[in-house]
């Protein structure tokens, strides 16, 4: 896009400097530092590059303090109403939602790449029972480079894209694996005739001695989590997959590395620590204990599962998902559950209590992400897990772009050396 020609001056000693300020479509100005090292001799100083724009991006774009999340220019409501997963991935994708043949044509390749190479079989045996499911999966998309050699050429776009597929595909019956084979189950293999959400529920759920019905309902709140957490604009896990990239690393290995970070629990695991915390309270007459410490500044307790770092008003995706809380227990009843009556008691605490509305620490979408998962019958180590799902649409959509991004260099951020300046060695004996 064009570039207006506004300039900052910034003033160093007697020296001045013209930064350019570069104009995105939406959102904040960006001031272009690019040649401030080169002409200035300084570096600027942001820890966690939270003020920092280290690309463009056409895919995913977060207004913290409207509360807004579009994905391509398409607000998440909106999708989440009227779109289902595989149709985001498209988006995500290649920039517009598909025609109904374009649509087909899609959802026909991935359905058909979702079987694992068999001798993947032998690679997870050599894991142990109580491996946590997050690092299976770590080893085995590392490892997929291995087994599917014949698209890891990055410079050849016929290979990224079946790479792409091929990771979209296979995630879920990997991740599925790793939960059979924590649980001492033997693997399902995916169902074609099912969608893409059904498909992954039915590979967890269903044992070769019995039939297993997929339930609409679960398969549809299942589709929305997927939704929901398929992008997230330049979060940790996707800046760790853009980084990765920026070497020229195979995909397989750049998403391994965004599955790595991705198992934070600052980052994919909130809404297993929000669980947790929710059995941690345990009844509701233990509430008010557990706001008074929340409330405490000297108490090192923090309520889990509300407020966002980005959204300062609320998160959008929250609303969806609490609907899809309220359809699955419904289905499931489990009304009377005493870790769903806590939640509903803090949610509704947190709506009225003035301390959480004028700090807005409103539940947020892990708040009611994990409530879901429980209900379905997952444990709490797959939780990060069905976010990896989710979100490997959007890191190889960032990865994608980032390769055709002719500015993109190798990732190289610098420093504020605090260490001590050069000295001269001095023998062991006379130290």
């Amino acid at each position: 896009m064009a570039e207006d020609t506004k300039t900052a001056t910034l003033s160093l000693g007697n020296k001045t400097y013209d930064l350019p300020i570069l104009k995105p479509s939406v959102g904040p100005d960006v001031l272009d530092i690019r040649k401030l090292y080169a002409e200035a001799d300084v570096f600027t100083y942001d820890p966690g590059f939270t003020s920092t724009a280290s690309c463009d991006s056409a895919i995913t774009y977060i207004d913290g303090d409207k509360g807004e999340l579009l994905y391509r220019g398409y607000p998440i409501e909106q999708l989440a109403a009227k779109s289902h997963y595989l149709e985001v991935c498209y988006l995500l994708l290649y920039g517009e939602l598909p025609t109904a043949a374009q649509a087909t044509d899609f959802e026909t390749r991935v359905t058909r790449h979702t079987m694992v190479h068999e001798q993947m079989m032998n690679f997870f045996r050599g894991f142990r029972r109580d491996a946590h499911p997050m690092a299976i999966m770590t080893g085995v998309m590392g490892a997929m480079s291995a087994f599917y050699h014949d698209s890891t050429d990055i410079n050849d776009p016929w290979q990224r894209e079946v790479a792409a597929i091929r990771m979209i595909a296979k995630v879920p019956t990997i991740a599925a694996m790793a939960y059979k084979y924590s649980i001492g189950q033997p693997f399902v293999y995916p169902k074609n005739s099912l969608d893409y959400a059904g498909n992954f529920l039915h590979m967890c759920f269903a044992v070769p001695c019995e039939d297993y019905v997929v339930d609409p309902i679960l398969a549809k709140a299942m589709d929305r989590i997927m939704m929901l957490h398929a992008d997230h604009e330049q979060n940790a896990s996707t800046s760790t997959v853009r980084l990765a990239g920026s070497s020229g690393a195979n995909p397989f290995a750049c998403i391994a590395a965004g599955i790595a970070c991705l198992w934070g629990p600052a980052h994919g695991g909130a809404n297993q620590a929000c669980l947790e915390m929710l059995r941690e309270i345990g009844t509701v007459d233990r509430i008010p204990e557990f706001i008074a410490r929340a409330k405490d500044k000297n108490d090192p307790f923090r309520l889990m599962g509300f407020g966002h770092r980005v959204y300062k008003n609320f998160d959008p995706r929250a609303k969806v998902m609490k609907e899809s809380a309220d359809e699955v227990l419904g289905l499931l009843g489990i009304e009377d559950n005493e870790t769903l009556k806590v939640a509903k008691e803090l949610e509704r605490i947190a709506l009225e209590d003035p301390y959480f509305v004028e700090k807005k620490l409103y539940p947020n979408v892990d708040f009611y992400s994990g409530i879901i998962l429980e209900a379905m019958g997952f444990p709490t180590s797959m939780f990060t897990p069905i976010f990896a799902i989710s979100r490997t649409v959007g890191w190889i959509s960032q990865w994608k772009e980032m390769l055709s991004d002719p500015t993109q260099k190798i990732g190289r951020p610098r420093q504020r050396y605090t260490g001590a300046p050069q000295r001269d060695y001095v023998p062991v004996g006379a130290r």
